[in-house]
């Protein structure tokens, strides 16, 4: 089968994740139970995600310069974050003790295909402590940090995220 013979059925498989992330319905792959995260996800809420953070949560991001503390920072940044994904699937879960283990695929940015693992540590009452999310490739990773620094403009520090124009190549460590 030509490789052309697959982009009619990739579409299609494309415009239905698309779908179910704006129903809420099927963002989670069997396997992975619906939870505070995902549920947050689904809706798009940055309510929702607060409901699920500690007060004092920590988000840690390879899209990130820092990490954001506190939950009104942090539920700012995800509820951002969760509007620019065009299409979200946890695919695989693993836990162990405080740590749940979320593997995701996504599209954002205009069809940007991103991957990744989000790794969150939960307290004894089941609220996110620290959320460390680990996006790849680099460059999707950059263009969707710098998205979010555009969308939160006067909400977050621009300083967490990467700008679009830096240049951190150039830069000698010091």
């Amino acid at each position: 089968m030509a490789a052309s013979e697959h982009a009619p059925r990739t579409d299609i498989a494309l415009r239905r994740l698309a779908q179910n992330v704006s129903d809420g319905a099927g963002i989670t792959a069997a396997g992975v139970r619906a939870q505070g995260w995902t549920d947050a996800f689904a809706s798009k809420s940055a309510e929702r995600f607060g409901a699920a953070f500690a007060d004092d949560v920590v988000l840690e991001a390879a899209n990130l310069r820092r990490p954001i503390e506190g939950r009104e920072q942090v539920m700012h940044v995800m509820g951002t974050a969760s509007g620019i994904y065009e299409s979200l699937q946890f695919t695989h879960e693993a836990s162990s003790g405080p740590r749940t283990y979320l593997e995701w695929e996504a599209t954002a940015c205009g069809g940007l295909d991103l991957k990744g693992v989000t790794i969150l540590t939960k307290d004894d009452r089941g609220q996110v402590v620290n959320a460390a999310i680990h996006h790849r490739p680099l460059d999707a990773a950059l263009r969707f940090s710098a998205e979010l620094r555009k969308r939160l403009t006067g909400v977050v520090d621009p300083g967490h995220f990467y700008d679009g124009d830096d240049d951190t190549t150039a830069r000698s460590p010091t």
